[in-house]
């Protein structure tokens, strides 16, 4: 297989968008900002879908679903979240198409209008808070702990495969409680979970801080995220979890009876991550060559590729092969084995090196003879070749250790690319090499929109993790109590 991809270094936009294209992830659709994903890109969002699903369960959470149409006039009883969500709206204002007089197309039945305008869901809490009323009663119902897995529309005028479309599939998980503090300590437990998937399946390194207030979620009283680094020195939000207060309880007015017998508005929360965790994975830790995926989230972690000359031979090798597939299966590895006999080797290792897929093993004639076998991982390229004996433990070893290295790498370079910085001039000059900024400001959002209107930058976060440090505001000069994380951003 010739190479194939655009380098980092050339042009990092198109590198990436060859890896999703000559990777076999996601394409562009004939519909405006949508994507096809298609299978390989698909079974690595399965992956993520099974683990986190089980991290959802563990925790107390259920699935359900919730209608696709939004009603518009539940829009309108949450005043923020209305105006937060009003420019992204797609909207269905008709429900028949009748032929056109000259038969050429068809036209929209005018009087098939709809009575009230429905709108194509870009997130739920309007329409699970009105169902979430018929629900809750009395404390005995609560909490409920909701998660539905879904596609999602939001009109983007730019679009890019996984990182921005204009339909995306995500899960979307909606909570209520009898206090603030069981809601607040919900939300701060679901940015942890995401943190965990994020860092110890996805092999990402992440900040977890809270939004400004001109960043946080329309609708949210606090928005806490995970920030994540990207190559090319952009920050991308990797998950959100927000604490809605009681604001989409009195705006559907739902009630419960308390222990003590009052009627109380409950607590609420939501939270997601999306399809654009596929475009993290890649920009987070795919190189020149193709994608690099973590073996806990590569759809296959193992392939073997036969190599030979003779048909007798190919028998040999591909029999081999085959014992090797099924022995690697039993520890519960998956395992392609490529006997293929219209590719050639070569054209194999480049085709798994574009994919990711962390452990490739070559067997041939020799290896067999000499009970040896060929071993390349993705992560750095190397090869080695070993002892087929004790070959199960050799590759479950190997799989952590590129696990392992994957997220070091990554965090390394995240590492390199935070600068703590005083001087707004001396900002104005950095943020054009990307990364992660951690600067003072002076909590207005008048200092955040004159960054953000004057570099590009954004405030990412403002970290849970780190101590109270005084200082002065590098835009204005005024009192600042923390550092806070500017960067520009996907």
């Amino acid at each position: 297989m010739a190479k194939v991809l655009t380098t980092k270094e050339e042009n990092y936009s198109q590198w990436y968008n060859d890896i999703v294209n000559k990777a076999d992830m996601a394409e562009n659709s004939s519909v405006r900002g949508c994507m096809v994903i298609k299978p390989y890109g698909y079974a690595i969002w399965e992956n993520m879908q099974h683990i986190l699903d089980g991290m959802f369960k563990k925790t107390g959470h259920s699935n359900a679903y919730f209608p696709l149409f939004i009603p518009k006039s539940f829009f309108s009883k949450e005043a923020s979240h209305v105006d937060g969500f009003a420019k992204e709206c797609a909207v269905v204002t008709h429900y028949r198409l009748k032929n056109s007089p000259d038969g050429k197309g068809v036209i929209v039945d005018e009087t098939a209008k709809l009575e009230e305008e429905l709108i194509v869901r870009p997130t739920s809490e309007t329409i699970i808070w009105n169902t979430y009323k018929n629900w809750i009663q009395s404390y005995r119902d609560l909490p409920l702990l909701i998660n539905q897995w879904a596609n999602v529309v939001r009109w983007e005028m730019r679009t890019r495969l996984f990182l921005r479309t204009a339909e995306f599939l995500w899960q979307e998980g909606h909570t209520a409680h009898a206090t603030k503090e069981e809601a607040i300590e919900e939300t701060q437990k679901m940015i942890n979970v995401y943190s965990d998937f994020a860092e110890n399946f996805l092999g990402i390194p992440v900040i977890i801080g809270t939004k400004s207030d001109s960043e946080r979620f329309a609708g949210a009283i606090d928005t806490y995220c995970i920030e994540a680094l990207m190559q090319d020195g952009k920050a991308l939000q990797a998950g959100t979890s927000h604490f809605l207060g009681q604001n989409f309880a009195k705006a559907f007015d739902v009630k419960f009876t308390s222990k003590e017998g009052q009627l109380e508005y409950v607590w609420a929360t939501s939270w997601g991550v999306s399809t654009r965790l596929i475009g993290a994975l890649i920009m987070a830790h795919s190189d020149n060559n193709g994608l690099v995926l973590p073996p806990k989230i590569a759809p296959i972690q193992v392939v073997i590729v036969p190599i030979y000359k003779t048909d007798e031979e190919q028998i040999r090798v591909v029999n081999k092969g085959k014992e090797l597939k099924e022995q690697l299966e039993k520890i519960g590895l998956t395992v392609k084995l490529d006997d293929r006999d219209t590719h050639k080797p070569g054209w194999k290792f480049a085709e798994y090196e574009l994919k990711g897929i962390p452990v490739r093993i070559a067997i041939g004639p020799r290896d067999i003879e000499n009970k040896t076998i060929e071993i390349a991982r993705r992560d750095t390229l190397e090869k080695i070749s070993i002892s087929s004996e004790n070959i199960s433990d050799y590759v479950l070893n190997l799989l952590d250790e590129i696990q392992k290295n994957i997220f070091n790498k990554a965090k390394l370079f995240r590492e390199k690319s935070t600068h703590r910085i005083d001087s707004y001039d001396e900002f104005k000059v950095a943020i054009e090499n990307g990364g992660f900024f951690e600067a003072h400001w002076d909590g207005t959002a008048e200092t955040e929109a004159k960054i953000k209107e004057e570099t590009k930058a954004t405030i990412r976060c403002i970290p849970l993790n780190t101590s109270n440090e005084e200082g002065f505001c590098m835009v204005t000069g005024k009192p600042s109590k923390k550092r806070v994380i500017f960067a520009r951003a996907y």
